[in-house]
């Protein structure tokens, strides 16, 4: 007996994540990879979080703890994240702030909110594989975001939407140190954005899991800020910010959070109510008193182990790679978008990689919503340890040589 007939259309655009895949390579020894997007586990707060487990548990909040707890999220934590939004020119408060479990999950419930089958979301080419895969079960099409400028007008987006049978209804993007590329969207080209947008009457969803690993140059004011300075107040925006700490704190801890205009707050929470109730009260708590001591400490040490590593992988591009492949240069975040020539395969050239020169990267083409861009690929730096640098970029290069 098989129930896959009587599956959901929506389950046929559901794939396995390729990254999700690689990262079961990490447990061969002999393998040097650049593939997994995850932060090194030897830099968590692990101290700083446990004695905060010891603190909730051992104190006068152990019920409320391991207690149900409100759908918009744990008060403290959101009032916290309300003014960590603040000093980035975001003026909110707690009812601003809806906690998700991981932005993973804020990412399914907008498109979940947003998109009905058939309609169109603007992505950019490429981009985090994750949104694609959340926003996949909602059966959209995807059309192309070029922030940096195109010839593609607001009536065009809206007839191609029309074509397809239905509405363009938000542009997805990461401005900060963009996974997969590493670029960052300067103040100019989010502005660009929101002029679209507002010509489309379109949310943008703002995916910022990265802004706070700068290593480099001046910071940019999140859309979610520019907008509010446009139209009066963020619950008169259009722009829906997504929050991590999965990138500074914790990733196993699943917290993270949505900051919006006031109505899609109260819609998300009617999602979380029929979908999980409400994110691990436990977890909250934990991660708001970890927040509040360490936040700030633990972001300047990452900063500092990140940066090195980066600057280690680009010196070894650099010294190794021949020549017809070029690489971005990344101010923060955790990646390095390397494009080969013209006719190349990444997919062909991991199969070859993992094989001969036991190095791992991620094939270019998953993070493209047309499967586009085979001559690309994603190295991670956030783990590449001087051996990584010293030996694998020098194995990779010398394949691509051969």
């Amino acid at each position: 007996m098989t129930l896959l007939n009587l599956l959901a259309s929506r389950s046929s655009r559901m794939k396995a994540s390729e990254i999700r895949e690689l990262l079961k390579l990490l447990d061969q020894p002999d393998i040097i990879s650049f593939a997994g997007g995850i932060p090194d586990p030897s830099l968590f707060p692990a101290d700083a979080i446990r004695d905060a487990y010891a603190d909730v548990l051992g104190g006068s909040e152990a019920g409320a703890a391991l207690q149900y707890q409100v759908s918009e999220g744990y008060l403290p934590l959101r009032r916290w994240i309300a003014g960590q939004m603040g000093k980035l020119g975001v003026a909110c408060d707690e009812g601003n702030i809806f906690i998700t479990s991981g932005s993973q999950q804020a990412l399914d419930y907008l498109g979940k909110l947003f998109l009905s089958p058939g309609d169109t979301a603007l992505v950019t080419w490429p981009t985090y594989l994750g949104a694609l895969q959340a926003f996949n079960a909602y059966e959209p099409r995807y059309d192309r975001l070029r922030p940096e400028g195109g010839n593609m007008t607001p009536v065009a987006y809206h007839a191609a939407a029309a074509a397809n049978g239905g509405k363009v209804k938000f542009a997805y993007l990461v401005p900060d140190f963009a996974n997969p590329t590493g670029n960052t969207l300067d103040e100019k080209q989010r502005e660009a954005v929101l002029d679209l947008a507002g010509e489309l009457d379109i949310a943008v969803i703002e995916d910022a899991a990265y802004r706070a690993l700068r290593y480099d140059g001046e910071g940019v004011p999140p859309i979610l800020a520019l907008d509010c300075a446009r139209s009066g107040g963020i619950d008169k925006a259009r722009t829906l910010y997504c929050g991590s700490f999965s990138k500074i704190l914790s990733p196993g801890m699943r917290v993270g959070w949505v900051c919006a205009p006031r109505h899609v707050v109260e819609k998300l929470v009617l999602m979380k109510q029929a979908s999980d109730l409400h994110s691990p009260s436990i977890n909250q708590m934990v991660m708001h008193r970890v927040a509040e001591s360490v936040f700030d400490g633990q972001v300047e040490k990452l900063i500092g182990a990140y940066r090195e590593r980066r600057d280690g992988l680009l010196g070894a591009l650099e010294a190794h790679m021949p020549a017809g492949i070029t690489w971005s240069r990344p101010e923060g975040g955790m990646f390095v978008w390397v494009t080969l020539p013209e006719g190349s395969d990444a997919t062909e050239l991991l199969a070859r990689s993992v094989k001969e020169a036991r190095v791992a990267f991620v094939p270019g083409n998953a993070f493209y919503a047309d499967g586009t861009g085979r001559n690309t690929l994603r190295l991670s730096f956030t783990l590449a340890d001087r051996r990584a640098v010293t030996e694998g970029i020098p194995r990779l290069a010398a394949l691509l040589k051969g």
